[in-house]
């Protein structure tokens, strides 16, 4: 009845998972970009950095994790790009910059990379 193996299965979920983060990777550079327009001080400003510091913290959380079956060198870097964001998110927030420039395009590179 089910011709499918564990494999199969563990694959599916894996791309179901890829799926929900780019998803989440599209909220929130849509946030961005609207926070872009409307200024630094703007409540939708307030609201993307907010929603970015939560995304990639549980990236951070996720990758650290034992489970996580990236091989560590990738899992490292991206936590490294994660320590980052939450960076640039705080100088935001502390009104040190006012470009989300940068953020934008950063999320833009890993959203992308999980279509692959």
């Amino acid at each position: 009845m089910y011709n499918f193996s564990y494999a199969e299965a563990i694959d599916d979920f894996g791309r179901d998972q890829r799926a929900e983060e780019r998803q989440a990777m599209d909220l929130v550079i849509a946030q961005l970009e609207l926070a872009r327009e409307r200024g630094p001080r703007s409540r939708e400003t307030i609201e993307a950095v907010y929603n970015t510091r939560r995304l990639w913290s549980y990236f951070i959380d996720n990758l650290a994790e034992e489970t996580n079956e990236l091989p560590v060198e990738i899992r490292a870097d991206l936590i490294s790009i994660g320590i980052w964001v939450i960076k640039e998110l705080e100088r935001i927030r502390r009104q040190e910059t006012d470009s989300l420039d940068a953020l934008i395009e950063i999320n833009i590179i890993i959203r992308d990379s999980l279509a692959r």
